[in-house]
C-alpha cells in the first residue's frame, strides 16, 4: 500500500544521516525545519492566548462588577488598582491589547504559522520550505515582536490604550492619554516587527506551494487545507505593507512633527500645530488590512475544518472546486469590503452603497462553504473525535457570527448599533470563536504528527462542551445589550440610569467569560502532559488520505527516507467503491493519495 516502504533511497537526499550532530541550541531554537518551527508558533502562541484570555477575564470582571474591590487587582495591576478597584486607564488597555494579541499573536501567527508550518511541506509531498532560513528568521521576529508587546504592559505610563484599531489622534499624541506614550511606541515597534515576520512566512508559504509540489500534485489534487493555507498567504502580501506604511506613518506623526493624520487639534486650549492631515486618512489604511485580517485568521481554520469533516465523515469533501473557488472569492472579495468599518466616518452615501453590495457579495462564498460542510456531513459515517467536534462548532459559530454580518454590512443598519456589544458579539463570534475552534480541531487532529503521540480524548470532550456552551454563553447575550445600545469600550455603564437593566446580563457574561476559560486549562494540561505521557501514535491513527500520514512517525530531516512518494489522485477518496460495490481497496474504505488509479477503474472525475 504505502508507496515508499520500498522506494529506493536518493543519495543526494539522504541528509538526515548527519542529524544526531545536533546540538540542543540547532535543534530547539534555531531550527530551520519546518516541523519544529510548527511546534514553536505553537507553543508561543498558545502562552500569548493564555495571556489574551487572561486579560479579557480582568476587564469582563470591571464590566459585571464596576467599582468593585478585588484583591487580586492589585495584586496583577499593581499602582493601576489602587486598593483593588481598577482604574479607567488600565481597563482601555486591557482592552486594547487583549483585541491586539488575539488577533495578531493567535490567531494571525499561532493559527496560520503553525500549520502552514506543519503541513505544506508534508502534504505537497515537499523536504522542507522553500527557505528554510527564511522560516526560522520568520518565527524569530515573531517571537521578538511579542516580547516587545508584552513588554510595553510594563512601562511607567502604561501600555497603548487607544483600542487595537489605534486611531489617531490617541494613538498619534503622545501628550493624550497615558498609554499614548511610550507604550504606544512599542505597539507600533512591535506590530512592524510582526508584519516583517508575517510577510516572510507568507512569501515562503508561496514559493513553496508554487515550486515544490511532489511528482503528479497538480494544484486540482491539493488538499483544501493547502489551498486555504496559500491564499491566505497572497492576502497577507497583499495587504500587511498597507498597516505597514499607517504604523511608519504614525510614528512619523508621533516623533518627527509630520501631519499624516493630525489636523486642527486642540489640548486644554493650546492649539497645536498640526495642519493638513486627516485621521480618517489612518482609517483607510488600517481597515485596508484590517478586514482581509479577517479571512488571513478564518481561511486557516476553515481549510482545517475541510480536511477534518472530509476525513471523520469518512466520504469526499462535497464539492471541492466550488470550495476551491470560494476561497479564491472571498479573498478577492474581503480587499474590496473595508469601508463598511467606516460608514459611520462621514462617508458619502454613494460610496457605502457600493461597500454595503460588496460585502454582502462575501455572504455567497461563506454560504457556499457553510452548505458544503454540511452536506459532506449529511449520511457520512461520523467519527465524534475532539477534533471532529470543533470542525462543527466551527460550522456552527461561523453561521451564526455570519448571519449578523448581513446586517452590519448594511450602512443604514450599521448606523444604529455601530460600536455596541452587538459588533463585539459579531466578530468574536465569525472570526475569534470559529478561528480558535480551528486551531482547536487542527492541535487534536495533527497532534499525533507533530508530537507522535495522541492526546487524551475525554478531556478533549470536556474541553469541547464547555467550551461550546461557554463561547455562546458570552457572545450571544451580547447581541441583545448591543441591539439596546450599550457601547462597547465603556469601563462602567453605571453613569447611565438607562443600562441599569442590563447590568444583570454582564454579570451572566462575566460567568460563561470565567468558565470558559478556565476549561481551557484542561486543554493546556491535555497538550503538554500529551507531549511527554500521550499513548503512542501509530503511522496513520485517523485513516487519512493526505501525503503527511505516509511520513514515518520519527521525525526526520527530509519528512521521507528515500524518495518522495508520487501522487495519483485527489486527496478525498473515502469511501470508494467500483462497480462490484466492494471497496478499491479490500477492508479500508480509505485510498491515499499514493494508491495509483487502478486501469479498469474510471478516471477520478475532478
Amino acid at each position: 500500500m504505502s508507496a515508499i516502504a520500498n522506494a529506493p533511497a536518493h543519495d543526494h537526499h539522504d541528509d538526515h544521516g548527519h542529524h544526531h550532530k545536533e546540538t540542543f541550541i540547532t535543534k530547539y531554537i534555531f531550527s530551520t525545519d519546518h516541523k519544529m518551527i510548527a511546534k514553536q508558533y505553537l507553543i508561543t502562541g498558545l502562552i500569548m492566548g493564555i495571556i489574551g484570555i487572561g486579560m479579557s477575564i480582568l476587564f469582563r470582571i470591571q464590566l459585571a462588577w464596576p467599582g468593585e474591590s478585588f484583591w487580586f487587582f492589585e495584586a496583577l495591576l499593581g499602582k493601576w488598582a489602587p486598593d483593588g478597584v481598577m482604574s479607567p486607564s488600565i481597563y482601555l488597555a486591557l482592552v486594547t491589547i487583549h483585541g491586539t494579541i488575539m488577533v495578531f499573536f493567535v490567531l494571525t501567527a499561532g493559527l496560520s504559522g503553525t500549520f502552514s508550518n506543519l503541513l505544506i511541506p508534508l502534504q505537497i509531498g515537499a523536504r522542507d520550505m522553500a527557505s528554510g532560513f527564511l522560516n526560522m528568521v520568520s518565527y524569530w521576529l515573531f517571537f521578538l515582536s511579542s516580547v516587545i508587546m508584552l513588554s510595553s504592559l510594563f512601562v511607567e505610563a502604561g501600555p497603548a490604550s487607544a483600542g487595537w484599531t489605534i486611531y489617531p489622534p490617541l494613538s498619534a499624541l503622545p501628550q493624550a492619554i497615558g498609554g499614548s506614550g511610550t507604550g504606544m511606541t512599542l505597539w507600533l515597534v512591535s506590530m512592524a516587527i510582526f508584519i516583517a515576520s508575517s510577510l516572510l512566512g507568507s512569501l515562503n508559504y508561496i514559493v513553496t506551494v508554487i515550486n515544490l509540489r511532489t511528482k503528479g500534485m497538480s494544484m486540482t489534487r491539493l488538499p483544501l487545507t493547502i489551498w486555504a493555507f496559500f491564499v491566505t498567504a497572497i492576502i497577507g502580501v497583499v495587504s500587511f505593507p498597507v498597516l505597514l506604511s499607517a504604523a511608519l506613518l504614525l510614528i512619523m506623526d508621533r516623533s518627527f512633527g509630520t501631519s499624516f493624520f493630525l489636523s486642527d487639534i486642540f489640548i486644554q486650549g493650546e492649539v497645536l500645530s498640526h495642519q493638513g492631515g486627516s485621521p480618517v486618512l489612518f482609517e483607510h489604511l488600517f481597515w485596508f488590512l484590517g478586514h482581509p485580517e479577517v479571512y488571513i485568521v478564518l481561511l486557516p481554520a476553515l481549510g482545517i475544518t475541510s480536511e477534518i469533516i472530509a476525513t471523520n465523515s469518512r466520504k469526499p469533501i462535497f464539492g471541492y472546486r466550488a470550495m476551491v473557488a470560494s476561497i479564491l472569492a472571498i479573498a478577492f472579495l474581503s480587499t474590496i469590503v473595508w469601508g463598511h468599518h467606516m460608514f459611520v466616518s462621514g462617508m458619502n452615501p454613494f460610496l457605502g452603497s457600493v461597500f454595503t453590495f460588496t460585502t454582502l457579495l462575501i455572504a455567497i462564498p461563506s454560504a457556499v462553504k457553510a452548505f458544503n460542510y454540511i452536506t459532506t456531513l449529511w449520511k457520512g459515517n461520523l467519527q465524534m473525535n475532539p477534533g471532529m467536534l470543533f470542525s462543527i462548532g466551527l460550522v456552527s459559530t461561523f453561521i451564526t457570527g455570519g448571519l449578523t454580518g448581513i446586517i452590519l454590512a448594511d450602512s443604514t443598519l450599521d448606523i444604529n448599533v455601530h460600536d455596541t456589544y452587538f459588533v463585539v458579539a459579531h466578530f468574536h463570534l465569525v472570526m475569534g470563536i470559529s478561528a480558535l475552534y480551528g486551531l482547536f480541531a487542527g492541535v487534536y487532529h495533527w497532534f499525533p504528527k507533530m508530537f507522535g503521540r495522541m492526546m487524551n480524548k475525554n478531556l478533549g470532550y470536556i474541553h469541547f462542551w464547555v467550551t461550546a456552551v461557554g463561547a455562546y454563553g458570552v457572545f450571544f447575550p451580547m447581541h441583545f445589550i448591543g441591539i439596546a445600545g450599550l457601547p462597547r469600550r465603556y469601563y462602567t455603564n453605571t453613569e447611565f440610569p438607562y443600562f441599569d437593566d442590563y447590568a444583570d446580563v454582564n454579570v451572566i457574561i462575566t460567568v460563561a467569560a470565567i468558565i470558559t476559560a478556565a476549561v481551557q486549562l484542561v486543554f493546556i494540561y491535555n497538550f503538554f502532559s500529551s507531549i511527554f505521557y500521550g499513548k503512542k501514535a501509530v503511522q496513520n491513527p485517523w485513516k487519512s488520505n493526505t501525503l503527511e500520514w505516509t511520513t514515518p512517525v520519527e521525525h526526520i530531516h527530509g519528512n521521507w527516507p528515500g524518495a518522495i512518494p508520487s501522487v495519483y489522485r485527489w486527496a478525498y477518496d473515502y469511501s470508494k467503491e467500483n462497480e462490484n460495490g466492494e471497496y478499491v481497496i479490500k477492508g479500508q474504505d480509505f485510498v491515499p493519495q499514493t494508491v495509483p488509479l487502478q486501469k479498469d477503474e474510471e478516471e477520478l472525475n475532478h
